[in-house]
């Protein structure tokens, strides 16, 4: 695969750095990334793949766009109102960068659909703000050894993830092995817009991080982000004898 001039000037910027160069641009053109989840997480991650020579992305999200998504959801304006999300990312996206393959999946992902969404890609992002679906994500990913680079936020706080499944190691369900009696999320507990752009923009940081194999990732820990504070930690997330995945085999 050859990088042409067009493409080059797009991207020289990243190539010039070392730890990407001609080889680390032909990896991210050519890596096949699915997010799940096109709001305030989604936003800004499939912006910053995009922009960054992502050319191979699924997104996946079932919502229509309303007025209350418009204070963190970036990709929107009051003229999308009432669109489905997946659509209008998609057209807006493809304004800047007109290359990129972006397939569509107006959906929610559910048991019975889950294999033939996800199969097809390398890196899965998971940006959605239910536990049920989390878990689905998280056991669908263990079970076929994909990666999965997941985030959430609420009010003041983010939370990131990673999980290289090709490798020995903990799951979220090690991290949250029972399901909380109640959701935690922007429609429950409220959020701070920022919080959002700041932890789509780390995802995005570890999906191209782990397409070019840098060291130092994140796998198996948790990025916890405090806005308030302006702190961000770092913690391992350890395998737990009771995960109903059964991690340690």
């Amino acid at each position: 695969m050859a990088i042409n001039l067009k493409e080059f000037q797009r991207f020289e910027k990243q190539i010039i750095l070392k730890k990407v160069g001609i080889s680390g641009q032909k990896k991210i053109i050519k890596t096949k990334i699915l997010i799940i989840g096109i709001g305030g997480l989604g936003c800004p991650l499939l912006s910053y793949l995009a922009s960054s020579g992502v050319n191979n992305i699924g997104i996946v999200d079932h919502d229509k766009i309303e007025l209350g998504n418009l204070n963190r959801q970036i990709l929107f304006d009051t003229n999308d109102l009432g669109k489905y999300k997946v659509y209008q990312a998609r057209k807006k996206i493809k304004k800047f960068y007109k290359q990129i393959k972006i397939k569509t999946f107006k959906i929610k992902i559910s048991k019975s659909n889950i294999k033939s969404i996800l199969e097809k890609y390398n890196i899965i992002c998971d940006g959605t703000d239910n536990f049920n679906t989390r878990l689905l994500i998280n056991d669908y990913c263990k079970k076929n050894k994909k990666i999965l680079i997941s985030a959430a936020i609420s009010k003041f706080y983010g939370h990131l993830f990673k999980f290289n499944f090709k490798k020995k190691g903990p799951c979220f369900r090690c991290f949250m092995p029972q399901q909380p009696l109640r959701e935690m999320n922007c429609d429950v507990e409220g959020i701070f817009p920022p919080v959002a752009g700041v932890l789509g923009s780390l995802q995005a940081n570890e999906v191209l991080k782990t397409i070019l194999n840098l060291k130092d990732d994140l796998n198996g820990n948790i990025l916890i982000f405090d806005s308030l504070k302006m702190t961000i930690r770092r913690s391992k997330i350890q395998i737990n004898p009771i995960c109903e995945n059964v991690c340690k085999n």
